[in-house]
């Protein structure tokens, strides 16, 4: 089976008031790349200027929403000796930006693993919905590397710094309840009741009051990532020093090998 086409890996349905944007490489637990990336932003602009568009979804195919960044790629890049580059870091913060300066509510409806970037992309959500046996991972450490899209700013204002670290320097993941306890993420329900339970709340999103909307959901995450551009300039200053270290290439072999890696601190 050959990978999908551009337009099949992110696939788009409009419905009324309601527009779901779905991750669409199921087999891959849906991995993540430059191309995905530059158009998911775009996708996030053209909606959020559609006055007939209420609320955005997000979500994943199969039994995952997203695996974070693809491997694969990265691993074929830095095999062939190309320097590292700021375009896939450039794009995925240009869409967390897009959701987060946006007027249109976002939800992310969640199942499987979310991990790596893919975490990025669901917290930029305004409502961040999980099945029970779902978990959230920032797994970057264990390949040498630093959260990026966001992360460092989105886990912190959520979940404080003690469990940021914990997730960010160990690569501990939270269950979906644990994630909804300590403030992640805002409800994990039954996987069965999952979709039912989305519908719910998307719905009473696209019959609310869209202006009010709009200012509350700006209000708020000015408050609350006060510091966004700052963040995300830290995030890709640093992960542009680490694609290049020796601890990257060995996380990445390690990765490949289904080893431990060695790392070397260089």
């Amino acid at each position: 089976m050959t990978e999908l086409d551009e337009q099949e890996r992110i696939l788009v349905d409009i419905e009324g008031a309601v527009a779901r944007i779905t991750l669409n490489r199921p087999r891959q637990l849906n991995p993540l790349d430059l191309q995905m990336f530059v158009r998911l932003g775009d996708l996030i602009q053209q909606l959020d200027a559609d006055p007939d568009v209420r609320v955005i979804v997000l979500g994943g195919a199969g039994g995952s929403f997203s695996s974070g960044i693809d491997l694969r790629g990265a691993a074929a890049t830095v095999l062939a000796g190309a320097e590292p580059d700021a375009a896939t870091i450039d794009a995925a913060n240009f869409f967390t930006t897009a959701v987060l300066r946006g007027s249109t509510p976002v939800v992310a409806v969640v199942r499987g693993v979310t991990a790596g970037i893919g975490l990025s992309v669901a917290l930029a959500a305004d409502v961040v919905i999980a099945a029970e046996s779902a978990y959230f991972l920032l797994a970057f450490s264990r390949i040498g590397l630093m959260p990026d899209g966001g992360a460092t700013a989105l886990v912190t204002s959520s979940v404080g710094r003690a469990t940021a670290m914990r997730m960010a320097l160990l690569a501990d993941k939270l269950t979906a309840a644990d994630a909804a306890a300590a403030g992640l993420i805002a409800f994990c329900v039954p996987d069965d009741e999952l979709d039912g339970f989305a519908d719910g709340i998307v719905g009473r999103l696209a019959v609310g009051p869209t202006a009010a909307y709009a200012r509350t959901k700006q209000a708020i995450n000015a408050t609350a990532i006060a510091d966004l551009e700052g963040a995300l300039a830290r995030e890709r200053e640093g992960q542009l020093e680490l694609l290049a270290a020796d601890d990257f290439a060995e996380g990445l072999a390690a990765f490949a090998a289904k080893r431990t890696p060695t790392f070397r601190g260089r």
